[in-house]
């Protein structure tokens, strides 16, 4: 079961963006073509199936971590930003054994549409985390739930779902206008997280490390991002330090299944 603390699971009747989590995710989208190595490749016969509501009945509308009781944690990864940078994280997770979730940026993938079945074939949790990456929470009802369904859009096209997760671009947690209109859009739950590895603020590979490992505990969601070097260099650390202590990097869906 669930467990509901201060920094646990956030309903979405709090409804309140966290201002730091403005900066969290600066827009590192890049442009122009996408390589050939990121071309989209040929749709599997039988898809991924979309999400129904209530696919995690008894879970909350947002959600900042999973059970307490069990030794796994969710490394949950914003994702734009260089595609050889995304290349490396997935190569080194996969590498050590772990599997992670990939929140997208609709824009992203029609720069790199090859990433999103990449992400797939390797086993990981693919999301929705809006399509132009704006402050979704300050947006019109209309223009939210573009920004919403934009994003859900492209990962159907490219991978036949829409992916199980959403995560609100520029914020910690949904307004509930933003919590509603993902439900509607076909995402029974938004997905915080409850460590904040700050690493969009290029504070250094160490810096990175040490801040997951005095914060992370069984259960933990910890938010991270594509498009950083300081994150590529600390991810083998933060995967020994999790393996040393007991706990399994998992998908957000194995976390709470």
């Amino acid at each position: 079961m669930i467990e509901t603390d201060r920094r646990g699971v956030l309903r979405a009747s709090a409804g309140l963006a966290v201002a730091s989590a403005l900066a969290g995710c600066a827009d590192d989208s890049t442009t122009g073509p996408a390589p050939a190595r990121d071309r989209p490749a040929p749709t599997r016969k039988a898809p991924h199936a979309a999400p129904a509501p209530g696919r995690f009945p008894g879970l909350p509308d947002q959600i900042a971590h999973g059970p307490r009781d069990r030794p796994r944690v969710a490394l949950t990864f914003h994702g734009q930003g260089d595609p050889a940078t995304a290349r490396a994280l997935l190569s080194t997770a996969e590498n050590a054994g772990a599997k992670i979730t990939v929140l997208a940026v609709g824009s992203w993938l029609d720069a790199h549409p090859g990433l999103a079945r990449r992400i797939l074939d390797g086993g990981h949790d693919l999301g929705n985390h809006t399509h132009h990456h704006v402050t979704i929470n300050e947006l019109p009802e209309a223009e939210a739930y573009a920004e919403i369904t934009g994003c859900a859009d492209r990962l159907r096209r490219l991978t036949g779902s829409i992916g199980t997760w959403f995560r609100p671009s520029r914020a910690e947690t949904a307004t509930p206008l933003v919590a509603r209109l993902a439900h509607r859009a076909g995402y029974p739950h938004v997905l915080s997280y409850d460590v904040d590895s700050l690493d969009f603020t290029s504070p250094g590979a160490p810096a990175v490390t040490r801040k997951i490992a005095s914060e992370v505990r069984a259960g933990s969601v910890v938010s991270l991002h594509f498009g950083y070097a300081d994150t590529v260099a600390a991810l083998p650390a933060v995967l020994e330090d999790l393996d040393r202590r007991g706990l399994r990097a998992v998908t957000t869906t194995e976390l709470l299944t």
